[in-house]
Order: structure tokens, then sequence, then C-alpha cells
């Protein structure tokens, strides 16, 4: 019998190194917070669905006209203690955005939005503007912290959307009140800029930055802001451009400050649901590697008035209830971007190749920028990736020679390439310094100079802001192992995951590459490999067979022979 025993030890310990490629990594699910700087417009309006999604901040309206509608004395919240106290207690870090002056407070003489009495002292009783901050911040201070100034300041008059009616040196009055006021009564909270939709004034915020550096006092109280922010929405690449553009200025000015990207999103009137997933993974990372430091999608939830005020439905969920498949690609960005320190984009030829530094690991995004399906040549860290989808199918990869090669299939351009086609994401367990092979150059390389990347950021805010150390590590920070994936499917109508028919095919870059040791032959030809783990282990699983029948046959044999 001792032959038989030295047969089965043989036998488990072929099987044993067959199976790690044969298991389906383990679902993982995004109920808790995988990182606090992914958010999501209006949470409470579905707090269970935005738990679900992994939401770490949100960001609750409170307009002035609806608080006082007709003289101060009066009081009404937009949401009522229950229901904030849900957003804190699921986590979720909650910013105020302070907006909309009340009819009987406004300045008509200076614009639509101008509160009367601004340009008095801050504590004089008729400057309404600045009682109001001082009463709303005081009842939240300690729930509520943070506080954006007003929203979209730079659409004029002449749009439907138009918040403020006043001048840029109005507005950076209305800033320094909110900024002293807001000090004074609470010294934890931080004042956030206005976000700035850029498309409808490009010159705004020069004209501004311009006007705010030379306030008296400013450089001594931090420029009267702690965070700057954006909305920006539709086509990742430009907004990754606009986004480095302002970080661009704000350093150019001495201005060393957050910014964050507060409403992102693609429009469905221009995009099909499937496109709107696809922008959750390439916005996100883009949105990264340009500097922002959070990001948040707007919004939670479509609601019964959005019709009048955003004919586009952006809710991740739907009237019904249903999930649109951008809630399932948020999750599955949020958990393989999450623990982010930074990231850069590589290649902006026929691909696009961005790589996230998350410390100990690296996710690199891929997609193709064009409507021809295209292979991605990545320099490979380990000998083993996790290579992920936009629905959270997964399997593993390996290197071939130095690289991964993925397979990319071409974007829908009917109205332009806007948004790439579907993206896939490789993570690799180790820091995105490790030495590689030569990486693929991009004939049009992103935009530079620009400030450095995004970095994990402190629990407070400091005034005036100094960016904290690159190796500081992200708070309440989830980070997936190469064993786990997220298996959920979209809902509704995103229940199919999408195929691809068409043929890869690897063309040249328009300038030289390095060039890698020749891929071997044999590799598939014909479409590529759904991101399911049975193809890959397929091969495996009939070498499984043979080792089996050959080990139970040694082990008859070596039985027989203990017998005899």
């Amino acid at each position: 019998m001792k032959r038989a025993s030295i047969a089965w030890a043989l036998l488990i310990t072929l099987l044993t190194s067959l199976l790690p490629g044969l298991v389906v990594p383990i679902e993982v699910r995004a109920d808790g917070i995988p990182d606090p700087r992914f958010g999501v417009v209006e949470a409470h309006e579905a707090p269970a669905a935005a738990t679900a999604l992994g939401a770490g901040w949100t960001r609750i309206r409170f307009e002035w006209n609806s608080i006082q509608r007709n003289d101060g004395s009066e009081w009404t919240m937009p949401v009522s203690d229950e229901t904030l106290n849900r957003e804190l207690t699921s986590g979720r870090q909650v910013v105020g955005l302070l907006v909309t002056t009340p009819g009987w407070a406004t300045d008509v003489s200076a614009g639509a939005g101008v509160p009367r009495g601004l340009h008095l002292p801050v504590d004089d009783p008729n400057n309404l503007w600045a009682g109001f901050v001082r009463r709303i911040v005081g009842q939240y201070a300690g729930r509520i912290d943070r506080w954006t100034i007003w929203n979209e300041p730079d659409i004029p008059a002449s749009s439907p959307d138009m918040s403020w009616g006043g001048s840029v040196e109005d507005y950076a009055r209305l800033l320094q009140v909110a900024h002293t006021v807001a000090k004074r009564t609470n010294p934890n909270a931080g004042i956030h800029l206005a976000a700035i939709s850029h498309y409808h004034d490009p010159h705004w915020f020069g004209r501004f930055i311009e006007k705010l550096v030379a306030l008296p006092g400013a450089a001594e109280n931090g420029y009267y802001f702690d965070v700057a922010t954006l909305h920006l929405y539709h086509e990742p690449e430009k907004i990754h451009d606009i986004t480095a553009h302002y970080a661009g200025m704000m350093w150019g000015h001495g201005l060393r400050k957050p910014l964050w990207i507060a409403e992102t999103n693609a429009y469905l009137s221009r995009a099909t649901e499937e496109q709107q997933a696809f922008f959750m993974v390439q916005a996100l990372s883009l949105e990264i590697a340009a500097g922002a430091q959070r990001v948040a999608v707007y919004k939670m939830a479509d609601a019964v008035g959005d019709a009048a005020a955003d004919p586009e439905p952006f809710g991740l969920v739907r009237m019904d209830g249903s999930r649109r498949p951008a809630f399932t690609a948020y999750q599955i960005a949020t958990t393989y971007l999450a623990g982010f320190r930074g990231g850069s984009w590589e290649r902006r030829d026929e691909i696009a190749m961005v790589t996230i530094d998350r410390e100990a690991s690296t996710t690199t995004v891929l997609w193709s920028r064009g409507p021809e399906p295209q292979t991605a040549m990545v320099p490979a860290r380990m000998t083993r990736g996790l290579l992920v989808d936009v629905w959270g199918s997964a399997r593993y990869v390996y290197p071939e020679r130095g690289y991964f090669y993925v397979e990319l299939p071409g974007a829908t351009c009917n109205q332009g390439c806007a948004i790439g086609g579907a993206p896939y994401m490789l993570v690799e367990q180790a820091p995105s310094g490790a030495q590689t092979a030569p990486t693929p150059r991009s004939p049009t390389p992103p935009p530079s100079p620009r400030p450095p990347t995004a970095t994990a950021e402190p629990d407070t805010i400091p005034t005036p802001w100094v960016a904290p150390s690159p190796t500081a590590t992200p708070r309440a920070t989830r980070s997936p192992t190469a064993s786990a994936t997220l298996s959920t499917t979209p809902s509704a109508t995103a229940t199919q995951t999408p195929t691809v028919t068409a043929t890869p095919t690897r063309r040249p870059s328009s300038t030289p590459t390095p060039s890698p040791p020749a891929r071997p032959t044999g590799t598939p030809s014909s479409s590529p490999a759904p991101l399911t783990p049975q193809r890959e282990a397929s091969g495996r699983f009939w070498i499984l067979v043979g080792v089996l029948i050959l080990g139970l046959g040694g082990v008859g044999v070596a039985v027989r022979g203990s017998r005899s």
C-alpha cells in the first residue's frame, strides 16, 4: 500500500496545481463604503440603493428661497433630521449646497441671486447672506461640515439654467462672507467654490480667480475657499483635459487646493444605457488621472420633478426602482479604483490606457477609442492579473513574454466617439512603479504640464490647504484581492452582458513603438474571450480529466502491485 499512498499524494499535488485556474472567484458586494472619495448626488432619495452602490459621500441642496420663503422668520429645512442621520449612520459624508436667494432678500439692482446687504460688514444684521450662513452652519455643525457656496455661477442670464445674475466681483464677495462667517461659527467648516460648468463661459473662472486673489486678506485666509468644484458631463476625454486645465490654472496662481468633480454622467439623449455604463469606468479613471480628489455621479435616482429641471434621466435608479446598467458599472469601477493615490494616462492613440496607482496594487483601465476593435499590450508587473469587465465578470489572465494582451471591442460612434468602447480593468497586486517591459508610446500624449495627481486627503480641511504626503493611506478603503470578482449583473434592461462578435485586430501605431518579443502563435483570432472563467478554464478542464484518468490508472497499478 506504500506505493498506492505515493500515487495518491502525487495525484493530489497535480490537482492542486491546476485547481486555482478553475476556481470561480468569490462574489464581492459593494454594500459597504469602498472609498469615501466616490460619491453620488442626493443619495437620500434612495438610501438603500446608495448603500448597495457603495457611495462614500453625497450632496444635499439647501435652497434659501425654500427655507425662508416669505421673510426671515421662517425656517423650513429641505431634509428632516431623521433623513440626515440615516445618511450619516450609513457612513456617507454630507456636503451641503447653499443656493437661490429668496425674492424678499434679493438685491434686484445687482442681479438675480445677489443678497441685499452683501457688501456690508458680516456682523451687520442687514447683511442677510451673512445671517443665513451663520444660522445654517451653526445648526448643522458636526453633522454637515462642508458647504458649497452657490451652483454654476458661470451660466449667463441668457440661459434658463442661470442661478447667479451678479458680477464676478459680487460672487467673490459672496464667497468671502460665507467663508468668514462659517469659520467663525464652526472652525471645522470647509468652504467649497461653486461648481463651474465650463462650457457656458470657459473664461469665467479665470476672471474670478483674478478678482479673488486681489481681495484684501485673501492670502491670509486661504483665499476664502478650501475646495474647487467642477460639473463635467458626457465625454470622458474632454472631462480629463478640462479638469487638468482648471487644476493648472489654480496652481498658476499659487492656489494649492484640492479639486472635486461634484457632478458627472453621460447624457442618455446622446448615448445608450450601455454606453452610459462604459462612461462610468472611463470617466472615473480619467478624472483621477487628471487630478480630481473626489468624484460624485449625478445622481442617485430619477424623481418626479426632474422633467422640469432635468429633461435628461440622470438617475442610476429609475422611477420604478430598477437599476440602470450604470449602477453596476459604478460599483465595479469604484471597487477596483478604490484606494487610489493618483493616476496617469499612458496611451492616447487607438487605445486609451489609464494606470491607477493604488499603493500595493495597480489597476490599468483600457478601452478602444474608435470604432475598430484593438488589442492592448500591457507591460506586466506580475505573473498573473485579474481582468474585469464593466459588468463585473472576471477571469485571471497571464502575460506572454512580459505583456498582457487584452482584446478591446470597438466603440459605437454614431455621434462621434464621445464615449469609447467597452472598457476593461486589469488588476495586478503590485505597485504601479514595479519594473515592467517598455510601455508602448502614444503619439498624442495627454496635456502637460499639470499639477500632481490626486492623493489621499486628510480628515480635516486645513486652511490654506497643503498637499498631503503621497504615502498617506486612504480612510475606510476596501481593497479587493486578486481572488475576488464582482458578479453583480445589471437589472432591468441591463441583464444581458454585451458580447463582442467583431474580429480583433492589432493595428500598428502611427509612431514607432517598442518591439516586444513576438507573441506566441495559436492564440484565438475569431473573437475576444468572454470575461467568464469558463473559457480560460476549458483547456485546464481537459488537462484535469487526463490527469485524473492517468492518476487513477497509476493508483490502480500501484494498488495491484502492492497486493501482489
